[in-house]
C-alpha cells in the first residue's frame, strides 16, 4: 500500500531518469569536502550494487542532480534507496551518531576503511562545539524524477546536470561533478 500523499513514478524497463534529491530543511552537507568524498564513494558502491548506467551528475551543497538508466532488476526508486540510505547511515557515523562497526560485504568494506579516516579528519576540523552545528544527517524525503523522451530531452538534462554548480555559484574548479570522474559515467 502506498502512502497517501507519495509521488506516482513511471517505472519501466530501459527508460533514462533524471532525477533530484536534496538534503533536510536544505541544510549544506557537502560544503564539507569530507562528505562530498563520500557521496562519490557511495555513489560507485550504489553503481556497483545496483547495475544502473550513470550518464551525468553534480554534487552541490545541499542536493544532487543525476541522468541515470536503472537495469533489469533494479527500478530507480531501489536505485534511489539504496544511494541514500547508506550515505545517510554512513555520514551519520563520521557526524558521531553512529558507531562505526565492521561490515560482511566486500562492497561496503571499501567505505567502511575511509569512515575511520574522515571521521578523524573531521573530529580533527571541528571543536565538539561546532560539530553540534551538524544536525544529524537526513534527506528530504523522497526524491524528484523525469523520464527522459527525447534526444534533445536528453542533451538539455546531460548539460543542466553537469553544469548545476555554476548555476549555484559554487567554484569554478568544483570538483564534484561528472565532468571529473570519466571513469565513474558511462557512454551513452
Amino acid at each position: 500500500m502506498e502512502h497517501r500523499n507519495s509521488q506516482k513514478r513511471f517505472i519501466e524497463e530501459d527508460y533514462v531518469y533524471f532525477v533530484t534529491s536534496k538534503t533536510f530543511q536544505n541544510f549544506p552537507y557537502f560544503r564539507e569536502e569530507i562528505f562530498c568524498e563520500l557521496w562519490i564513494e557511495e555513489l560507485k558502491l550504489c553503481k556497483e550494487l545496483k547495475k544502473f548506467e550513470l550518464y551525468a551528475f553534480c554534487l552541490c551543497y545541499d542536493h544532487f542532480h543525476m541522468v541515470v538508466k536503472p537495469r533489469k532488476g533494479f527500478d530507480i526508486s531501489k536505485v534511489m534507496q539504496t544511494l541514500k540510505c547508506y550515505f545517510s547511515q554512513d555520514a551519520n557515523k563520521i557526524l558521531g551518531y553512529n558507531p562505526i562497526e565492521g561490515e560482511s560485504s566486500s562492497f561496503r568494506l571499501q567505505v567502511v576503511h575511509k569512515l575511520k579516516q574522515w571521521k578523524n579528519e573531521f573530529n580533527k576540523k571541528y571543536t565538539p562545539q561546532k560539530q553540534s552545528l551538524f544536525p544529524k544527517f537526513q534527506w528530504q524525503r523522497s526524491f524528484h524524477d523525469h523520464v527522459i523522451r527525447t534526444q534533445k530531452d536528453l542533451e538539455a538534462h546531460l548539460h543542466y546536470t553537469v553544469f548545476n554548480y555554476l548555476k549555484h555559484e559554487l567554484p569554478e574548479d568544483w570538483k564534484y561533478t561528472s565532468l571529473n570522474y570519466e571513469r565513474l559515467v558511462d557512454e551513452i
